[in-house]
């Protein structure tokens, strides 16, 4: 995924933060990733006042995905209410390896890394599908 646009992934991830919901930790976060058919998902924080309930960029991501025709992340990217990049927690890394075409690219905040690397080792649709065929 040479042929990535980070910056305009980057813009869009922050247009979604700019919708975020975030009243009690004031710290919005927008992501953005480019579907294997071509298609930019997006999607923001949403709190909640019993915390533990709230939803990461992430889960809103892919939810939009899910709602837009589904389909495999090949590149994404996380920004905070300054538009600095994040790193996905580790639940989002699972949600986004879930949902990733192999090979998947991030931006973090160490550069572009494979969804491999930030998530080494992980078990997945393709670990499923490895056993039932195996």
């Amino acid at each position: 995924m040479a042929d990535v646009d980070w910056d305009a992934l980057r813009v869009t991830a922050a247009e979604a933060m700019r919708r975020a919901y975030a009243p009690y930790s004031d710290f919005p976060v927008g992501a953005a990733a480019i579907v294997d058919d071509g298609r930019v998902v997006s999607g923001c924080n949403v709190e909640n006042a019993s915390y533990g309930v709230g939803l990461c960029a992430e889960c809103s991501l892919v939810s939009q995905l899910t709602m837009t025709g589904g389909g495999k992340l090949v590149a994404f990217t996380c920004v905070d209410g300054k538009g600095d990049v994040l790193m996905p927690c580790g639940r989002c890394r699972q949600l986004l390896y879930e949902h990733s075409a192999e090979g998947m690219v991030l931006e973090t905040v160490s550069g572009i890394k494979t969804i491999d690397e930030v998530l080494p080792d992980a078990f997945g649709p393709r670990q499923l599908e490895e056993f039932r065929n195996g």
